[in-house]
């Protein structure tokens, strides 16, 4: 019998599921914001240098497939001459993520780079904001690369666990 040309459908299983992520809600945890210079008082035309450090930490919550995510930024800025702070700003900025699909192994890495990558524009406004209002000009964050920050978080935890692991 003659091919008419037909293509067969694909199989159901052959057609991966997409991945369905949704923000259900973000929020501010805890924020500090200290002003040094308005406390103690800084002298003179001030050159500021700004160091950011960021943590993120991944919950599962009791309801399937939601997730809390929670990324912490220690924004730190200090005179470049004296080494005095000028500033410290804390924050803890969480969200509530629905996410689905996603295979198993792959789960750590998405909730530890694709939802801290959502929250990420929300941060930096509010980093913006509140250095503007604390009397400093707005500190506009530089773009975070999460996918580096994770890898260094594994090469981190890899290396403590050889620290476990050697004898004494």
């Amino acid at each position: 019998m003659a091919e008419t040309g037909e293509t067969k459908a694909p199989e159901a299983a052959d057609v991966p599921t997409p991945v369905k992520m949704q923000v259900l809600g973000q929020f501010i945890r805890d924020m500090s914001f200290e002003n040094i210079v308005a406390q103690k008082g800084v002298s003179g035309d001030v050159q500021p240098n700004v160091s950011v450090k960021v943590a993120l930490d991944a919950k599962k919550r009791s309801v399937d497939h939601q997730y809390e995510i929670s990324t912490k930024f220690e924004v730190k800025s200090e005179s470049k001459e004296s080494g005095e702070t000028l500033f410290l700003l804390e924050l803890d900025y969480a969200g509530i993520f629905h996410v689905e699909n996603v295979p198993e192994d792959q789960m750590h890495p998405f909730l530890l780079i694709e939802c801290p990558r959502m929250l990420f524009p929300f941060v930096r406004r509010i980093v913006h904001d509140i250095t503007r209002d604390g009397g400093f000009p707005p500190l506009n964050l530089d773009n975070v690369d999460f996918v580096a920050l994770y890898r260094q978080d594994l090469a981190r935890r890899m290396e403590a666990q050889k620290g476990d692991a050697k004898p004494n």
